[in-house]
């Protein structure tokens, strides 16, 4: 499960007020919810493309501080979609998930990972528990 950061000064739910048919307009029917370390995720049991088998996806919700994007995406091998003559299915999984973290968090991919190196950076200066 990843968790995403909104650009400075933004707001999840400014970003996407209504997650459920944004999640649907990008990957598939909600088949459900599922609780993830504490936040209730939408469901996506059966996606669109042939790529993944779930996705997980919804808002990280935190007291006094901003909602992030929690999003799990469960791809099947590359070898199976590809033996299936699913190719280029994968390629329009990538785009799916980067153009829906875009609309979400505001980010780019580089600015994601940027962000990500950022926070494990950070993780590693912290001292352990002595």
């Amino acid at each position: 499960m990843k968790e995403y950061k909104m650009r400075r000064g933004e707001h999840l739910e400014d970003r996407i007020p209504d997650m459920k048919a944004k999640i649907e307009d990008y990957f598939g029917e909600i088949t459900g919810t599922e609780e993830h370390n504490g936040h209730e995720l939408y469901v996506v049991g059966d996606p669109d493309n042939p790529v993944f088998e779930k996705i997980l996806a919804g808002a990280a919700q935190y007291s006094g501080k901003k909602d992030k994007l929690a999003v799990h995406f469960e791809e099947r091998p590359a070898e199976d979609v590809i033996a299936e003559g699913n190719a280029d299915a994968a390629a329009d999984a990538v785009s799916k998930k980067n153009d829906f973290l875009l609309e979400a968090t505001g980010r780019d991919a580089k600015s994601r990972r940027e962000s990500m190196k950022r926070a494990v950076e950070d993780d590693a200066d912290a001292p352990d528990n002595v």
